[in-house]
């Protein structure tokens, strides 16, 4: 199998175009059509985890945060990120980063996040304007049920944890073949009138030029008569950060001794406390200042995340418990989540997790 094969079922799992705009996730360095004799997964690439695949023969490098993120302009080897990707491309492994499309995931970091804690009735907690659509297409009734079959194939009529969702309505359709048409049914220069069904689905957009083929090629007529329109709707199962429900109300001392235990923290920063009892909580992996004013308008209890400022403390307004975790501690379920999923798709090579320390953080307690 080669490594644009394996990155094509990576993305059908956990698809790119759930990430960040400003983020580099995709193949970093490598060769797409070269043959996969093993894959790594890590959380980031570093110089050592390159050794540690060479060691491995793992060809292909799965990580969670992308070694290239911004500003490369050469390769030298003057800093980490460009001995890192040197020693990568000298021994032919390839690069492969995820980062923000599994933060984005409804199954992924915040989904870990919650899971450690207990938590249900999950939610996303910033859900993603996920350019959704819909098509409305006409087409003749006896063709109806290949052209619906085409569109779900293609990807077409997902909503939430349903698939292959989609209306019909049936009715009476007109044209007029005229010079230069090739009529599917009828003749130049005279009206038709049709049986057909309007068939109608929604879709996210970047999957919009596979849809409207697959809807071309099952469609019997020369021109097809469809509509997209492009909806407001937020997509509720994509986004940053995921709130929700202890299995039972808990103090804050509690809650806070219970998340250093699921974590394996040695301290906590926290806001003041709130003197009311934790029930529900908001997550968010990594960096997650920005989700500070949408945990405190869904109502939670505490917010956990990493790399709280200063003043960021401030917006609790004593009516939500922030908890700084560290960056690297929210998101260290990351590469066991990326083995489990990899694991589960591939079984002709070795998939392994990397067993090497990139946390740079340290403590001296």
């Amino acid at each position: 199998m080669t490594i644009s094969e394996v990155i094509s079922k990576i993305e059908h799992r956990i698809p790119l175009q759930q990430a960040e705009d400003f983020d580099n996730v995709g193949l970093l360095c490598g060769v797409p059509g070269r043959n996969v004799s093993g894959i790594l997964v890590c959380h980031d690439a570093l110089e050592h985890v390159v050794e540690e695949a060479i060691q491995k023969n793992c060809n292909l490098i799965v990580c969670f945060h992308p070694i290239i993120f911004s500003g490369l302009k050469s390769l030298t080897g003057k800093n980490y990120v460009e001995r890192a990707v040197l020693k990568a491309i000298e021994n032919k492994i390839a690069i492969y980063a995820i980062h923000t499309a599994f933060d984005n995931d409804f199954f992924g970091v915040n989904h870990g996040i919650c899971g450690h804690l207990g938590l249900k009735d999950l939610k996303i907690l910033q859900p993603k304007k996920n350019n959704l659509k819909q098509l409305t297409v006409f087409v003749p009734k006896d063709h109806s049920d290949k052209v619906k079959e085409a569109l779900f194939s293609a990807g077409a009529g997902n909503i939430g944890f349903y698939d292959e969702c989609s209306f019909k309505l049936n009715g009476n359709g007109t044209f007029r073949p005229v010079e230069g048409s090739n009529p599917f049914s009828g003749q130049q220069n005279i009206r038709e009138n049709a049986d057909e069904d309007m068939i109608s689905v929604i879709f996210e957009g970047y999957k919009q030029n596979a849809i409207l083929s697959a809807m071309k090629a099952a469609h019997p007529y020369e021109e097809v008569a469809h509509q997209i329109y492009q909806l407001d709707n937020e997509n509720q199962h994509s986004g940053l950060g995921m709130y929700g429900e202890l299995q039972e109300e808990m103090e804050e001392k509690d809650f806070l001794r219970l998340v250093k235990e699921k974590f394996g923290l040695e301290i906590i920063r926290h806001s003041d406390f709130t003197h009311k009892k934790i029930k529900r909580v908001g997550v968010l992996g990594g960096s997650g200042a920005s989700g500070i004013k949408s945990a405190l308008s869904k109502k939670c209890d505490a917010y956990l995340t990493g790399d709280i400022k200063y003043h960021d403390y401030f917006m609790a307004e004593s009516k939500m418990l922030i908890c700084d975790i560290g960056h690297y501690e929210s998101e260290q379920f990351v590469t066991q989540q990326l083995f489990e999923i990899l694991s589960q798709k591939f079984s002709t090579f070795a998939i392994s997790k990397s067993i090497e320390k990139t946390n740079p953080v340290n403590y001296f307690i």
